[in-house]
């Protein structure tokens, strides 16, 4: 028998098992299939096989994975090539032979260990022979499987399109990001195994939910644990400070002999996860909230701290709003929790504690947000504040005492957003986190959390404390969504005394920069007004904003947060509005061909216009695209003078078929990291007749 079967080789034949599992775009050389769909592999002899029945009969296959296989734990599996095999466990078949090879079938369950195999080949008992490695992950394609989504547009969305986009800015200005995901990049799949490796229970691998918990875990480890502030003189550091993709930051984290990570990359951390999640087999998403409120243990009140100078003076002890907050969903079933769970899922890592960092990233289900069932989970009631919570304003006066504002209450939890499927459109997907505002459905559920927080002794209530004002003044604010970097803007405040008294009113304007999650990084510009406001008058003031009243200017990748306080000597109360002013840097234009041909130059022009007050120099330009550009290229251009517009022509061929995206960052001493990007469509080179 042992003579019988000398083998000569095996061809795991990846490049056909890679495409029919869509794993293709990552390799074509090394098996990589997803669980629950077969794959075939080709065995052939030494000498002829001349009893295929009896031969049969003799030999089993060995799948094993992880540092120490066992059949108990599900990390190895024995199992006979027989066409009645178990479909609920490993499984093979021969479906093709010839006296000198053997086809056969091999389908893993749906339930199984995800990760690196090795697969052995068993005859009579004897030592097991190697015969290859592969690698298997979860398959949304499966419906057996827990990760099963059936739309076919999602699946190529939110598992296979390596080009993302990341929303930015303020809940009046959205600013699409380009994002590159590179989940396909040959050695993301190893450095996501290999970041999961660092939790030892192998066995729990087949469940999406366990490995989905650990990374997001890990992920928000990594950063909470290992941060670095920027240094810009190193190359590395001005590398991962270029925010392009995750695949350098997972390098980093993983192949940087213990180097940790630059501060610069904390907000990514919910792309990062995002592409791990999809390499494994995952379907994942990036989302934005924009005025979220974070840090507040699950209360829906917020407070915010002003001076009498209209500047942000403190943060409270219950939460802090900010400006937008990325996080990862992530859609799979969920066996453990009653019906009805089934769909997106927020990775929600905590804050470590005890040294548990296996243990310190939950995963809610969206729709439980939305209904408010704190009892499902813990963390269920920190994401219903993320979205549900009241901001308290209150002023700080010069004696130390506080003061309630009359302010207008800013809900959180506006235009949740995440990029389109199959598309660049920014999707609204707010109505899966929360019912319209002011709706009777809002109500109910506001309600029942409220009672549920109560019997938790943890109320702090829902609604911020009523005010009765005997002598009401009004004030309202207009401003554009952005402020052009070096340029201005014109502010519009309406006063309305509604008395018939004559009234002294003390205007306080501040302006600060904030960084995405509302931390204050500079004061920048303050002004006070006294106005005598007659009887039953309605005054509008009309002022501008402009960069040259700044004492300094805005760090990078802030926002500018105005401030508005209007007080009245005969009212205990003052009035209070607030707005969050994106900046506007100048614009980076693409224009190229919608289409190209395969293996066929490709013309772009790049252009911008210099609309600052000071010449543009040192003006340093990236052009990079995966399948497009072989590799980065760096240009060095002349300085641009305020008014002219600079323009730069360069080729390239496309390599492969498909959407491409196109990537253009430039740098000069105004700004770092003005980003653009256009998508082509790459067709195949048409073949004459």
């Amino acid at each position: 028998m042992g003579q019988a079967l000398r083998i000569k080789s095996c061809d795991f034949q990846a490049a056909r098992n890679n495409e029919e599992h869509h794993t293709k775009a990552i390799s074509c050389r090394s098996l990589i299939v997803r669980r629950g769909q077969p794959f075939t592999i080709r065995l052939r002899f030494r000498t002829p096989v001349p009893r295929f029945g009896s031969a049969l009969k003799k030999v089993a296959l060995i799948a094993q994975t992880g540092d120490q296989p066992s059949a108990t734990s599900r990390t190895q599996a024995t199992f006979p090539i027989s066409s009645l095999g178990d479909p609920k466990w490993w499984n093979a078949a021969v479906v093709d032979r010839d006296p000198d090879s053997w086809t056969i079938s091999v389908t893993a369950p749906t339930e199984a260990v995800i990760g690196h195999y090795s697969l052995l080949l068993q005859v009579s008992g004897r030592k097991p022979r190697l015969l290859g490695r592969f690698t298997l992950l979860f398959n949304p394609w499966s419906r057996e499987d827990n990760v099963f989504l059936e739309n076919e547009a999602q699946r190529q969305e939110y598992l296979l399109n390596q080009n993302g986009i990341i929303y930015q800015g303020t809940a009046d200005c959205i600013q699409a990001v380009a994002w590159d995901f590179g989940q396909f990049e040959k050695d993301v799949i190893d450095l996501s195994l290999t970041l999961l490796s660092v939790d030892k229970q192998v066995e729990e691998w087949g469940n999406p939910q366990h490995v989905a918990r650990i990374l997001g875990a890990l992920l928000h480890a990594l950063q909470e644990k290992q941060v670095l502030p920027m240094d810009q003189s190193t190359q590395e550091g001005a590398l991962l400070s270029k925010h392009r993709g995750s695949v350098p930051i997972l390098r980093q984290w993983l192949t940087g002999h213990g180097r940790p990570v630059y501060a610069a990359q904390a907000w990514v951390l919910a792309a990062v996860a995002c592409t791990a999640l999809r390499s494994l087999g995952i379907p994942a998403r990036v989302i934005t909230t924009f005025t979220s409120a974070q840090g507040t243990g699950g209360g829906l009140l917020v407070d915010e701290y002003y001076n009498e100078e209209g500047l942000q003076n403190g943060e409270g002890q219950r939460g802090r709003i900010w400006v937008y907050q990325t996080s990862t969903e992530c859609w799979m079933n969920r066996p453990d929790l009653p019906p009805g769970y089934v769909g997106w899922q927020i990775l929600h890592p905590s804050s470590l504690q005890g040294g548990e960092v296996l243990k310190a990233c939950d995963l809610v289900p969206v729709r439980a947000i939305k209904e408010g069932t704190l009892e499902l989970t813990p963390a269920v009631a920190d994401l219903f504040a993320a979205v549900n919570a009241s901001c308290v304003v209150w002023k700080c006066r010069e004696d130390g005492a506080l003061e309630l504002t009359d302010s207008n209450t800013k809900y959180v939890g506006n235009n949740i957003s995440t990029k389109g499927v199959g598309s660049d459109r920014c999707e609204d997907i707010t109505q899966n986190y929360k019912y319209p505002e002011g709706s009777l459905q809002e109500k109910e559920v506001l309600e029942r959390v409220q009672k549920e927080r109560m019997k938790q002794g943890k109320d702090n209530g829902i609604h911020p404390p009523s005010l009765e004002m005997t002598d009401p003044l009004y004030l309202f604010l207009e401003t554009p969504p952005v402020l052009p970097l070096g340029g201005d803007m014109q502010l519009s405040l309406t006063l309305i005394n509604p008395s018939d008294q004559e009234k002294t009113v003390q205007l306080a304007i501040g302006v600060q920069a904030v960084y995405y999650n509302g931390v204050l990084a500079a004061e920048l510009w303050k002004k006070k007004m006294l106005l005598n406001l007659s009887g039953n008058l309605v005054q509008r003031i009309t002022t501008s904003l402009s960069f040259s009243h700044f004492e300094q200017n805005p760090p990078e990748d802030t926002f500018l947060r105005l401030t508005v306080v209007a007080t009245h000597s005969q009212s205990s109360l003052s009035c209070f509005v607030q707005e969050d002013i994106a900046i506007r840097r100048p614009q980076l234009t693409i224009e190229m061909p919608e289409k190209a041909e395969q293996f066929q130059p490709l013309t772009a022009t790049v252009s911008i216009h210099n609309t600052l007050d000071g010449p543009m120099k040192d003006c340093f330009i990236s052009i990079l695209g995966r399948g497009l550009i072989h590799q980065e290229r760096n240009y060095r251009l002349r300085s641009v003078r305020p008014g002219n517009t600079l323009r730069t022509q360069f080729q390239f061929t496309p390599t492969h078929v498909g959407i491409q995206r196109l990537i253009v960052e430039m740098d000069c001493n105004m700004f770092q990291n003005l980003t653009s990007y256009r998508n082509v469509t790459v067709v195949a080179p048409h073949l004459p007749a």
